[in-house]
């Protein structure tokens, strides 16, 4: 169990039941002792605890008062009354105000014993069946959401059943990829539907999660809603929200963020790109020498986007046409890992942002694309990428990204993402951190300036975010790399 409170106005007493406790062989991870009911009711309303044992004649609210009130809590703990009277109608009393057990002073330790394992095997069973009640409820939840033809009958009945374990107050919902939180979100979380994970938190902890385990998942989070029935226009919000912070980003917030306004003389013309005329030629470009307009009529359709010209319903539906025509047109050509690839890259929101989806879209179609008899025509390419690497070498301190570098060596980004993985073997993202953390490895064996200063010194702003990447490329922390490598 986690918590046990004692509550006992005799201090020895108090101390001999916490020994015995502790004596008994059940894992307790906290004991808390109060010295009278009021003490003990207001400790029980600021936190949860799994098991109070009470005197009963205690000054300034006796255990009879103070079980009775704890009964009506939430989440009331399981009671055991301990009395120096064998009087009966004090035991009847309690039983009937819910207590487990009653124990008679002076309370021997094998009884203690006794009833901490009847009461743990109690906990762990609610527990269990806690556990199984919430993937119920996240099932039933998850049939709400999906719509999936439900009648308005068995929405009611969803709704009636998974109310009472539904946030009672102000909540949002929280929409981000599954696979890029660092750490899964424990509260009310909806899993398996179109735009990845939903959670249903509280405003405060919603802000408080977007700066921790979501920081890097680009989340799109509703308006304040209240109540289940309003969940599944909570879940709309967070899923168009979702969609705004793919493009753009970063976390976006339907209650407070403002749209750019797109001219509809923008969006028509974007729109051009989803006839099945510019299709076709986005399909067919790739089985020529044309490398400039196989970039060009893929890229076009990520910078539609990216400049919210098109929704990213509109892209997703457009990618899974054009994605779809590769295996019809080049099925002799394409290998079992090409139709993985084809499988992942028609889901795009399971990507963190639209910069990370463009990328791994614009190296395998180039790579495809070289296969069937494209390839980037060498004019300098090896000597540009040569360019680029000395460049990252000498700058890798400041704000360095893939479109500073391209731009300096003169190269289209997607063909310069694609030559140069070709030419180094590395993307470029994986080989600027490795450089800076090379540095970061000398800095921290051979000097005595402080992790920030190393962080800010080899091109991270954010001290958190270099530390869970110097982590990550070195399997321990830089104060700890530090410590191995000078002894």
């Amino acid at each position: 169990m986690k918590t046990l409170l004692i509550v006992e106005d005799e201090k020895l007493i108090r101390k001999g039941i916490r020994t015995m406790v502790l004596r008994s062989g059940v894992p307790v991870d906290l004991i808390l002792e109060c010295s009278n009911g009021e003490e003990a009711l207001a400790l029980l309303g600021e936190r949860p605890v799994d098991v109070m044992f009470t005197d009963i004649r205690m000054q300034r609210m006796d255990g009879i008062e103070l079980v009775r009130r704890a009964s009506e809590l939430e989440h009331p703990p399981l009671m055991v009354a301990i009395s120096g009277f064998d009087d009966f109608s004090y035991a009847v009393e309690m039983l009937r105000s819910g207590v487990r057990e009653y124990l008679l002073k002076p309370v021997e330790r094998d009884k203690i014993t006794q009833i901490l394992q009847k009461l743990e095997g109690e906990l762990h069973s609610r527990s269990e069946a806690a556990v199984q009640e919430k993937e119920i409820s996240l099932q039933q939840l998850r049939t709400l959401l999906a719509d999936t033809g439900i009648t308005e009958e068995e929405r009611e009945t969803i709704v009636s059943r998974n109310e009472r374990l539904f946030p009672s107050g102000d909540y949002q919902v929280v929409c981000y990829p599954e696979s890029a939180a660092e750490e899964p979100v424990p509260e009310l979380t909806v899993r398996g539907l179109p735009g990845g994970a939903y959670s249903i938190l509280t405003p405060l902890r919603a802000a408080n999660v977007l700066m921790d385990e979501l920081s890097e998942t680009k989340a799109g989070v509703s308006g304040v809603h209240r109540g289940l029935r309003q969940l599944p226009a909570a879940c709309a919000e967070a899923l168009e929200a979702r969609g705004y912070a793919f493009c753009r980003g970063e976390h976006f917030r339907m209650e407070e963020d403002r749209l750019m306004a797109v001219p509809t003389q923008l969006k028509e013309k974007a729109r051009e790109l989803l006839t099945e005329e510019s299709r076709t030629k986005r399909v067919q470009i790739l089985g020529t020498d044309k490398t400039e307009e196989i970039i060009a009529r893929w890229r076009n359709l990520i910078r539609a986007a990216a400049s919210l010209q098109l929704s990213v319903t509109e892209l997703t539906r457009e990618l899974d046409a054009s994605l779809s025509e590769l295996p019809k047109v080049y099925r002799e050509n394409l290998t079992q890992e090409d139709l993985e690839k084809i499988g992942q890259l028609m889901h795009p929101l399971r990507f963190t942002d639209l910069e990370t989806y463009e990328e791994m879209l614009m190296d395998w179609i180039l790579e495809l694309g070289g296969r069937l008899g494209a390839r980037p025509d060498d004019n300098g390419v090896r000597q540009k990428i040569l360019l680029a690497q000395q460049y990252v070498r000498e700058n890798f301190q400041s704000d360095l990204n893939m479109a500073v570098v391209s731009n300096y060596v003169s190269m289209n980004y997607s063909l310069f993402s694609y030559s140069f993985k070709q030419i180094t073997g590395s993307n470029f993202v994986t080989y600027l951190k490795e450089i800076r953390i090379r540095e970061a490895q000398r800095l921290l064996a051979e000097t005595d300036m402080k992790i920030i200063e190393i962080s800010q010194c080899v091109g991270y702003d954010n001290e958190k975010h270099f530390m869970k990447t110097f982590k990550a490329v070195c399997g321990v922390s830089p104060s700890e790399y530090r410590k191995n490598v000078n002894g």
